[in-house]
């Protein structure tokens, strides 16, 4: 089956675009999906459906506060998303500014430090920051949360803690893993008292998560990269899973791309790598089960990911009767529970 960007789209209500998150982070909307079968539940209603022996993976990567506002040498206004610290003192970001600064050129960000510009790599600048404190301290210190584009609103101060999962704990991502964000202590909890066990990795999301796909053939889309790093523990925990009949069930299309990357050459092992992998209809899945994840945007790589999880025609089914259901959608929106489907299109 020969497939194009449009098998992909679907309208979207903008109301129905989640601007901020709900009182408690369970009290979200759930829509189980198995085998082409939709049921209407409360994500609280999730332990439900976790089997004694399941095990979840989660990523525990945390938001760093990546965007900079400042100013060129020649006064324009700049504003810097940094996508990911390659040195104590470099990076690579986004800038968005006027006239595109050249190499050489400094950067006043914050009012506080200087960067400089070393160049160019690929979509990127290459950044040097001053010598002294880390990248991410600076970032800590001086830079904002950066909420996805479709939030229509400058963080606040409940955006520190909601726009992270409560097991965040290793900083470098700039957008959430957002399928995390509903899980609470007490659903954790709970998830361990029907026998669930829970495991980590740790993938950081990068800025590219939120790039348009520009072509209809989508043989000739190039993903971003983005580096993860499996523990031995994690390893060790999926295969006595599966050596007992228990499911993976991936926490996020993250931690899916982190498992079905490390199971691409042989069984899945240990270790940290980036990947670049392009999950479409037709992938075959070596490690995930069954996947939590938050509904997606029109034409975007993660709704191909589902797509490829559970089916291509399931997932419109799903999505429409999403919209119909008046779900709320993306970051801060409500989640779905994805059977593996292998048979599915």
């Amino acid at each position: 089956m020969s497939l194009t960007l449009d098998d992909f789209d679907y309208t979207l209500p903008p109301e129905l675009i989640a601007q901020a998150p709900l009182p408690e982070r369970s009290a979200s909307r759930l829509l189980v999906v198995d085998d082409g079968r939709l049921a209407d539940r409360r994500f609280a209603d999730l332990p439900e459906f976790v089997r004694p022996g399941d095990l979840l993976v989660f990523n525990d990567t945390r938001v760093i506060h990546a965007r900079l506002h400042g100013v060129k040498e020649s006064g324009g206004q700049i504003e810097v998303l940094v996508e990911r610290a390659i040195g104590p003192h470099e990076a690579l970001a986004q800038v968005r500014a006027s006239k595109p600064p050249k190499a050489g050129s400094r950067l006043r960000l914050a009012d506080a430090f200087d960067a400089t510009v070393l160049g160019r790599v690929g979509e990127f600048y290459h950044l040097r920051f001053p010598d002294g404190d880390e990248v991410h301290a600076l970032l800590e210190r001086h830079g904002k949360l950066p909420l996805p584009p479709y939030i229509q609103r400058a963080a606040g101060d409940d955006d520190e803690s909601r726009y992270q999962t409560v097991f965040a704990r290793e900083p470098g991502s700039v957008a959430a893993p957002t399928a995390g964000l509903h899980f609470d202590d007490a659903i954790l909890a709970r998830l361990a008292g029907c026998g669930a066990r829970c495991a980590w990795l740790t993938l950081h999301v990068g800025a590219g998560t939120f790039q348009p796909v520009r072509v209809d053939d989508l043989g000739e889309h190039r993903m971003h990269r983005e580096r993860y790093v499996i523990p031995q523990e994690t390893a060790d925990a999926i295969a006595a899973t599966r050596a007992a009949g228990g499911r993976v069930i991936a926490v996020g299309t993250t931690s899916l791309r982190a498992l079905e990357a490390a199971a691409q050459d042989g069984p899945l092992e240990a270790g940290s790598e980036e990947t670049e992998i392009f999950i479409l209809p037709g992938f075959r899945f070596q490690v995930a089960d069954a996947l939590v994840t938050n509904f997606h945007l029109p034409r975007s790589t993660l709704l191909m990911l589902v797509s490829a999880f559970a089916g291509l025609e399931t997932i419109r089914h799903a999505y429409a009767h999403a919209v119909a259901g008046r779900y709320r959608f993306f970051s801060y929106g409500d989640a779905m529970f994805l059977i593996r489907n292998d048979d599915a299109v």
